[in-house]
């Protein structure tokens, strides 16, 4: 059984968001895969204990929740959401790179790089 929140805008609470600018690079790079979604999970690892994975998938898993905003959609496997909670998956392009960041309430510490986390 999926979730879904279409279009959502920016949301408080315990809902996963998505950026404005996330769902347009996604929308960008799903133009040229053959992948129709973007994947997020958690997984145990990095410098601070939990790591962001970002990945393309082409089916829905039946325990996925589903964030949808502007016609772009990421997927969220049910051990993740607990991990993700409240946050904001956005995409920034900073003079450093461009790349996919998740804004985490639920984080007390992060690498310097952002790719990692602890709760």
């Amino acid at each position: 059984m999926s979730t879904q929140v279409e279009d959502a805008p920016a949301q408080t609470g315990e809902a996963i968001t998505l950026s404005k600018s996330a769902a347009a690079q996604i929308k960008a790079i799903m133009k040229s895969e053959t992948a129709d979604y973007l994947r997020v999970s958690v997984v145990g690892g990095g410098c601070s204990g939990f790591s962001y994975v970002f990945g393309m998938e082409t089916e829905i898993g039946e325990d996925d929740v589903k964030i949808e905003r502007d016609g772009a959609t990421v997927l969220v496997d049910s051990l993740s959401v607990d991990f993700l909670k409240g946050s904001e998956i956005d995409y920034v392009d900073e003079l450093i790179g461009a790349s996919f960041k998740i804004h985490n309430p639920n984080a007390v510490a992060a690498c310097g790089c952002g790719t990692s986390f602890s709760i």
